[in-house]
């Protein structure tokens, strides 16, 4: 069973401390068999003070967290109030040495940081907080505008429900599409938020008194990704021109027209590799890749994986499908 070790420190919100639980540790397998040993510790075996205004004694000292798989380190109140403790900075730098993937809960992300091993990746956190983490770890190279990043065996993610969608995206990198949607429905969330769509957006409906929107656009869209899509097409389907089509599907979903096209795509052929035996030519042609090198080449710049490679790691035994 994979071991989950979540930190609690002083100031942690008390919302993010209880993600990782929630989510990882309600994961099974179709016969109920828990997929993460979850666990909340401390480094000194003591009580902390939660953002809520009151303590949480976990059950856990430090050892947990050193034998972790994956160590979690939730968001804490004013993280520029001062800098983690030389006991958290050391565990975190022991986790990274020894493989150990490492998790950052939105503001969490400025303890990674603080304990260097962030300089020179990939990273994001609250858009509230980006000036001040900017000005406190310039080497990190930091993107304030997505839900989350997956740098391999580092992730961070922005606040809140942000969070929520990054445990559920461990869990579908750990044991495919299908496993994530049903923790999912278990605990009534959105089983799939892209990690590049926007944390922030202005409008997540159309105007009501305003003209068409593009979510029939978007259905039509999903039925037809083997095929070119271009948004000229899709901006005339919708009735509209090029210029309004992109600003409402941005203000509808976060992200553009292409990206949003690119992720349904990547989508469709996780689906394809996890569920089906379709040969990787015939999974390109239904997703829209075209050719097995283009497939190739997008899945492993996203996944670090080739197409037979994620299957085989994310194909289920029967038993537990």
């Amino acid at each position: 069973m994979h071991r989950v070790g979540v930190l609690a420190v002083d100031g942690v919100i008390a919302f993010e401390l209880g993600i990782p639980e929630r989510i990882l540790g309600t994961t099974t397998t179709a016969d109920g068999t828990p997929l993460y040993d979850v666990r909340v510790a401390t480094v000194d075996g003591g009580p902390v003070r939660t953002s809520a205004g009151y303590r949480v004694l976990p059950e856990h000292g430090i050892e947990v967290l050193e034998r972790a798989d994956t160590l979690v380190v939730p968001a804490v109140r004013g993280p520029n109030t001062g800098a983690p403790g030389a006991a958290v900075l050391g565990l975190v730098r022991r986790a990274v040495d020894r493989g150990a993937r490492v998790v950052a809960i939105c503001t969490g992300a400025f303890t990674l940081a603080a304990a260097g091993v962030l300089d020179g990746r990939r990273a994001t956190t609250h858009w509230a907080h980006v000036d001040d983490f900017r000005a406190l770890y310039p080497h990190v190279e930091l993107d304030p505008d997505v839900l989350f990043v997956d740098d391999g065996d580092v992730l961070t993610s922005a606040g809140v429900a942000a969070g929520i969608d990054l445990c559920l995206h461990l869990v579908r990198r750990d044991h495919g599409a299908g496993t994530a949607a049903a923790t999912a429905r278990r605990n009534v969330v959105a089983p799939w938020r892209e990690g590049g769509q926007a944390q922030f957006v202005e409008s997540h409906v159309p105007d009501p008194g305003g003209g068409p929107d593009t979510r029939a656009v978007r259905e039509w869209a999903l039925q037809h990704l083997d095929r070119p899509l271009a948004v000229e097409e899709l901006a005339e389907r919708a009735s509209m021109s090029v210029r309004t089509f992109t600003r409402r599907f941005r203000a509808e979903t976060g992200t553009s027209p292409g990206r949003w096209l690119s992720a349904r795509r990547l989508d469709l052929v996780r689906r394809l590799l996890e569920t089906t035996d379709l040969p990787v030519e015939q999974v390109a042609a239904r997703s829209g890749f075209g050719t097995t090198a283009a497939l190739r080449q997008r899945l492993h710049a996203d996944i670090g994986m080739a197409p037979l490679a994620y299957r085989r790691s994310h194909r289920a035994p029967a038993a537990t499908r």
